[in-house]
């Protein structure tokens, strides 16, 4: 039977993200080595999937404080920001 790996503990948003981050690219060396059982390689993949989502709603949120913080009176409106390249 799979492991399961404990979600991540309450921290610093960004600590988090990080952490959450971290685990999804080592589960996908994991799964590119192609060492995994069916079962492990379904129980990693759904665990993976957990930690995009997670990172994806992180990302999301961070977008949204930045665009409150450019626009506050209407943060929808906010430009993106688009750095020089």
């Amino acid at each position: 039977m799979a492991k399961t790996v404990p979600a991540p503990v309450d921290t610093a948003p960004a600590a988090d993200f990080e952490h959450s981050l971290d685990e999804l690219e080592q589960l996908v060396a994991k799964m590119e080595g192609g060492e995994l059982s069916l079962d492990d390689s379904l129980a990693s993949f759904e665990r993976g999937i957990g930690l995009y989502r997670h990172c994806q709603q992180a990302l999301e949120k961070a977008d949204l404080r930045v665009r409150l913080l450019l626009d506050p009176d209407a943060p929808e409106s906010a430009e993106p920001f688009e750095p020089e390249l």
